[in-house]
C-alpha cells in the first residue's frame, strides 16, 4: 500500500449545452457594447453637431449672404 500511487481522473468536459452558454455569453456581451457605444457617438457626437447647427442658425444672415453672393457676380438673373 506504502508503494503504491494516488490516481487522479479528469474530469469530463461540459459537452451539453456549451453552444447554447457560449451564444447567449456572446449576445449579451455584443449588445452590452452596441448600447454603450450608441450612447457614446450620441453624446460624443450628436451633442456636439446640434449645438453647432444651433450657433450657426442663430448667427445666420440669408440677406447679407444674398448680398455678398450678388457682388461677387455668382447669379446670371441678378
Amino acid at each position: 500500500m506504502a508503494g503504491e500511487k494516488a490516481v487522479s481522473t479528469v474530469t469530463k468536459p461540459a459537452m451539453r449545452g456549451l453552444l447554447n452558454a457560449a451564444i447567449k455569453r456572446n449576445l449579451y456581451i455584443s449588445i452590452t457594447v452596441a448600447l454603450l457605444s450608441g450612447f457614446a457617438y450620441k453624446e460624443l457626437v450628436g451633442t456636439e453637431r446640434k449645438r453647432r447647427y444651433a450657433e450657426f442658425y442663430r448667427t445666420y444672415d440669408a440677406e447679407k449672404e444674398f448680398e455678398e453672393m450678388k457682388s461677387k457676380g455668382l447669379f446670371q438673373s441678378c
